[in-house]
């Protein structure tokens, strides 16, 4: 039987920071196509620095990381352009555009990547469509809901039909019933093949996932729920 492929393989990577706070060191493990992981740890674990690493905003000081098929030891500037537009990146604190509509937000993502313009419209409906908002498309961010600026931060990530999605705390704004909505479209998204990568702080959420969770401390990799017994971890 073949090996699932990766989209995210990191080895033996360290990154470290001037302020010693944030960085990693040796940290190694595989994100397998179609694989929902989490990541967990305290403030400063560096939980942000590993999705920094992956989507190639910042390049390890030695090791390797390699994402769609592209590897950090020998990447261009050009080339990390190319490999982010099959990532889609969900932040804690949505980062949309406040003078623009949610259909405009989405349709963003594809401006900057040199889409072209006749096929925008169609793709941004789709989108949005995804995520439960047709009914908002004319919306801007101040008059939405935080869950819903979130499912527009999710569309934008989606509109691309990235290979993986990275979010980076995507609940730690909102409240329980709107985390749980999220949560549930991350796992929908997952559902239909893309990879996802999530950081939380929300032990609850983790354990009753099911789902493989990795576990940073002091920028080690102290546990993966794939290697481990069901009592490891999480403590």
């Amino acid at each position: 039987m073949n090996a699932v492929p990766t989209v995210v393989r990191f080895a033996n990577v360290t990154r470290r920071f001037a302020r010693g706070t944030g960085g990693v060191q040796k940290v190694s493990f595989g994100l397998a196509r179609g694989e929902f992981v989490f990541l967990t740890g305290p403030s400063g674990a560096g939980k942000s620095t590993i999705l920094k690493l992956a989507r190639l905003e910042e390049l390890p000081e030695s090791g390797e990381v390699r994402v769609a098929g592209a590897t950090s030891l020998k990447i261009t500037r050009g080339e990390i352009a190319k490999v982010r537009r099959k990532i889609g990146s969900v932040f804690q604190d949505f980062r949309l555009l406040e003078d623009r509509t949610a259909f405009d937000n989405v349709a963003f993502a594809l401006e900057v990547t040199g889409a072209p313009a006749a096929g925008i419209g169609a793709r941004v409906q789709k989108a949005l469509e995804r995520v439960g908002l047709t009914s908002k498309l004319q919306a801007y961010p101040g008059e939405l809901s935080g869950g819903e600026q979130q499912r527009v931060a999710i569309a934008r990530a989606l509109v691309n039909d990235p290979l993986v999605v990275l979010a980076d705390e995507p609940t730690g704004n909102l409240d329980e019933r709107a985390s749980r909505a999220v949560f549930q479209l991350l796992r929908d998204i997952n559902a239909g093949g893309t990879s996802v990568l999530m950081a939380t702080h929300d032990l609850d959420l983790v354990r009753a996932s099911g789902f493989r969770t990795l576990e940073l401390n002091r920028g080690t990799l102290a546990y993966d729920s794939a290697e481990a017994g069901p009592m490891e971890g999480l403590g």
